[in-house]
Order: C-alpha cells, then structure tokens, then sequence
C-alpha cells in the first residue's frame, strides 16, 4: 500500500498542467459534493424523524392551540412547518373576521409553505447531479490530455516500449479514476435525497387538507 501510494504520488508530480489543473477541480467537486452529502443527509434524516413525531402528536392532540403547541417541539420538521403556516393564517383570519374565504386562504398559506419547504429541503442537491454527469467528463479530458502528451513524448524520445508509454498512460488514466471516484458517491447521494424529498413531498401533499381541516371548525366557532 505504502508503495502504491508513493506510485500515485510520483505520478502526480510529474503530471503537466492541464492534467494537474483537472485533478484540483475534481477534488474541489468531490470536497464540495461530500460536504452537501453530509449536511444534507442530517438536514434530511432530522426533518423525516421529526415529521413521523409530529404526525403523532397531530393525531393526538385536541385542538388547533395545543397542536400548533406541540409543533414548536419539532422545529426542523417539514409536516410541523406546513401545519405552523396553516395557523398563522388562522390566527389572521380570527383577528380580521369577513377577510376572506377561511378555507381558500388556510389552503394558499399550506400551499406556499409547502413550496416554500420543497425548495429548502431540495437546495445543493442538484449540485450533485451536475458533478455526477460532469466528473467523469472531466476526468475523461484530462487522461485524452495526458495520452496526447505522452504520445508527443514518445515522438520525442523515438520509442514505442512498454517503458516509454507506461508512465505516460498510467498519468493520464489517474484523471478518469478521480472523475469516478467523484462521480459515483455524487450519484448514490443525489438518487437517495431525490427519493427521501419525494416521500416527503408526498406526505405534504396527503397531510394538507387534514391541516386546513384541522383550523376551521375553531375557524367556524369564532
């Protein structure tokens, strides 16, 4: 492994500088995407959780006071944002009574919220389609680079052995290794948080009603 890696290394130091400059903007993606992935995965995880816990309490609760209550314990969760933007509207239409229709502006505020949240949870994630269609391009320019230097190399020196065109090769094949190792993990992140923002998109979308719902019969009652 030790001598593997000093391999790697030697092939790196004597990589020109398009090669060079294709590598650095490899790591910049794979450094940028993994710090989405991290970040995203804990926003995402937290968000799922909380909502599963907030439902419950939904269900639970009597009354759109002692709902809207609970909902401050679950602060990250998407379901609890939505119902919040539901009593906020409801609150506004008991301090201006004849406003207008209670459940055409409760059903706007949960719809604007809900977009609102989808467009939150789905921020930076398209970043990691792009590195996942781009990198391996990336990486695919640079080791083409680096054989056209290697064979302008060979030309030089006038020798097609193996000892010749190997280290030349070997260089440029690195480019296409690190456009792949940036590329899959980009991939595999952006499926799974497109999956996890459909299923939450989803319970928005099954939940709304049940939260105007949830505000008119007090709605009604002032």
């Amino acid at each position: 492994m030790p001598e593997a890696h000093s391999g790697i290394l030697t092939l790196l130091s004597q990589a020109g500088p398009v090669v060079l400059f294709v590598l650095a903007v490899l790591l910049l993606f794979s450094v940028v995407s993994w710090a989405i992935i991290f970040q995203k995965f804990t926003f995402v995880r937290r968000s799922m959780r909380e909502s599963t816990a907030f439902l419950d309490a939904f269900f639970q609760s009597q009354g759109v006071e002692r709902i809207f209550a609970e909902s401050e314990n679950y602060r990250n969760a998407s379901l609890a944002r939505v119902f919040r933007a539901a009593y906020v509207e409801y609150r506004a239409l008991s301090e201006a009574p004849g406003s207008g229709e209670p459940r055409v502006r409760i059903a706007r505020a949960v719809k604007r919220e809900a977009n609102l949240e989808l467009k939150r949870l789905s921020t930076l994630v398209p970043f990691l389609a792009t590195v996942g269609n781009t990198a391996p391009f990336i990486g695919l320019f640079g080791t083409v680079w680096g054989i056209m230097d290697a064979f302008q190399n060979i030309g030089m020196v006038q020798s097609a052995s193996l000892a010749a065109v190997a280290p030349g090769i070997s260089e440029a094949l690195v480019a296409t290794a690190a456009g792949l190792a940036a590329a899959i993990p980009a991939v595999m992140a952006y499926n799974y948080f497109s999956l996890q923002i459909g299923i939450i998109e989803r319970d928005i979308e099954e939940f709304a009603p049940e939260f105007t719902s949830a505000c008119l019969p007090n709605q009604t009652q002032d």
